[in-house]
């Protein structure tokens, strides 16, 4: 018997991938997007630095504990909205708007909590540059990477936890 299932059925179905696995992917996928994005609007924000990797670290896992858990809700949301609203457009078509429409959305607020984290509210010029600048700089690599994984990677991922 699978000691997994014995623990809790939750954990795993069955003839079903394991929760456990279907979580780890989760993570890693928005470990390294949001890795990535905090990377570049930290970089955009203070430069390169002594501090930087530190920086980049405390930015990222800010983001990491407020706009990565509420990435999985919003890309589930847009694809039920899309589904609902565009029925017209087949998987493909409805996959590119959820794409970009994560790009912007999450990069606006990934922009958000590192222009926070580097700057704060205290002076709001420097806090919208720092947001604006953060946002430009990760927008174009965001746009290619959410078009490229919810065109390519995305309906995998979803067969998956669907298992």
């Amino acid at each position: 018997m699978n000691v997994e299932a014995a623990i809790s059925p939750a954990i795993a179905a069955p003839n079903g991938t394991p929760l456990i696995y279907k979580i780890l992917l989760l993570l890693a996928l928005m470990s390294v997007m949001g890795g990535l994005f905090t990377g570049i609007m930290t970089y955009s924000s203070i430069g390169y630095t002594d501090t930087f990797l530190t920086d980049w670290l405390s930015a990222f896992l800010l983001a990491a504990v407020t706009v990565m858990p509420a990435g999985f809700f919003i890309m589930t949301l847009l694809t039920a909205l899309a589904a609902k609203l565009l029925p017209g457009l087949n998987e493909q078509q409805r996959n590119l708007v959820i794409g970009v429409s994560m790009a912007v959305i999450m990069e606006s607020l990934l922009a958000l909590t590192t222009a926070f984290h580097h700057v704060g509210f205290i002076e709001p010029a420097a806090f919208f540059n720092a947001w604006f600048n953060g946002l430009i700089a990760a927008l174009p690599v965001a746009l290619l990477a959410m078009v490229t994984i919810t065109m390519t990677i995305k309906p995998k991922i979803e067969r998956f936890l669907k298992r």
